[in-house]
């Protein structure tokens, strides 16, 4: 990989992320919507909380959805370590903080730790298999630090062979 390529050009700089004061259910509702298998989590004031992973929600929704309502996503990343670079740092560190810290998703803050993008193990596959570019989608697409609204149910897709 390029040493010279910066996280900026590799990250999701739109990823939904979801407040810490919104309830578990909220927080599997956003990532089912959004077809994202991380979902960062922020603070009131913008700044990175962690980041949730689809296996990590899943278990934690086996609850009763009562308890399911009431239990806040706080809960789920207050007790670890958040791990961040800056999005003009470069891809390779990036790389090794994911490869040290056993991370698929890595949040992208700006030097007061507020959530700008996201990066995964998914877009370093795709640079690296020459699919995209990011550079194109970044400049083109809306930063949304929180989530205002859901986002809209998508068709489902077929998948497999239609049998008659």
């Amino acid at each position: 990989m390029n040493e010279r390529l910066v996280v900026r050009s590799l990250m999701d700089a739109a990823p939904y992320a979801i407040g810490e004061d919104e309830s578990v259910l909220m927080a599997w509702e956003v990532m089912e919507r959004s077809e994202q298998c991380q979902l960062p989590v922020v603070r009131g004031d913008g700044c990175c909380a962690g980041v949730l992973d689809r296996a990590e929600l899943a278990v934690a929704c086996a609850a009763a959805a009562v308890t399911l309502s009431r239990r806040k996503v706080r809960e789920l990343v207050h007790a670890r370590r958040t791990v961040t670079v800056h999005p003009e740092e470069s891809a390779l560190r990036a790389a090794a903080v994911m490869t040290e810290e056993h991370l698929d998703a890595l949040p992208v803050t700006d030097p007061r730790g507020r959530l700008v993008g996201l990066l995964t193990a998914r877009d370093y596959v795709a640079a690296a298999a020459g699919l995209h570019t990011r550079a194109e989608a970044v400049s083109r697409s809306p930063a949304r630090a929180t989530l205002d609204g859901l986002p809209p149910h998508r068709a489902p897709q077929e998948r497999g062979i239609p049998i008659p």
